[in-house]
């Protein structure tokens, strides 16, 4: 019996070459500060803002995915938002992930995450229940550090402080297609949808 292969996919916006550049100074500041070792670095270039997470997807449904996100950008226009902050999952005892905040006084990118969910809900696709909570990762604590690890990351995080990072345009989201590796996750574009506007592109729905 043959199984038809999934693509790992998730929907999300691109950030700037320059905002990448001061998510990896600060990333260069803790690994200063954190025991050496201990956490998974995501590599600066990959750091996105995750809106809505596909999971694994047969590829005949990518065109009903790709249909449903073209509606929500034709009915969503440009917006901006700012990236200040930083903060641990769940919290700073036992981090598991880092992060650097988001800061959305106009509520868009909530509105834009409940239109694709419930877009994507139409299209068939599982819909999202957890709480939306915009945030770029910096990195993961391992699973094999011991606690101490753990909270040294912990205190690191509550010591660093990071201001005002800029206010970053959001004005297209990409369908992307995610692929583990040994050296990290590693992403491919599937598709492109300009907020705002009926034009899209699509890259590599055929791998």
């Amino acid at each position: 019996m043959i199984t038809q292969q999934t693509l790992r996919t998730f929907v999300a916006l691109p950030l700037s070459e320059a905002l990448h550049a001061q998510l990896a100074q600060v990333q260069g500041r803790l690994r200063r500060s954190c025991p050496a070792g201990s956490v998974r670095w995501v590599k600066p270039e990959r750091i996105h803002l995750t809106i809505f997470f596909l999971g694994d997807v047969l590829p005949a449904l990518l065109g009903p995915a790709r249909e449903a996100l073209g509606v929500v950008a034709r009915c969503v226009s440009p917006f901006t938002f700012r990236v200040e902050g930083l903060g641990v999952f769940p919290n700073p005892r036992r981090p598991r992930v880092i992060w650097v905040g988001i800061t959305d006084s106009a509520g868009r990118l909530a509105l834009l995450h409940q239109a694709v969910n419930e877009a994507l809900s139409q299209a068939g696709f599982r819909p999202e229940k957890r709480a939306f909570n915009p945030h770029l990762t910096l990195g993961r604590v391992k699973r094999r550090a011991v606690l101490e690890e753990a909270r040294a990351v912990g205190s690191a995080v509550l010591r660093a402080e990071v201001g005002n990072l800029g206010e970053v345009s959001g004005a297209e989201m990409i369908l992307f297609r995610s692929v583990l590796k040994s050296t990290g996750a590693e992403y491919t574009p599937l598709a492109t949808f300009r907020l705002g506007s009926e034009a899209h592109h699509l890259d590599n729905l055929g791998t």
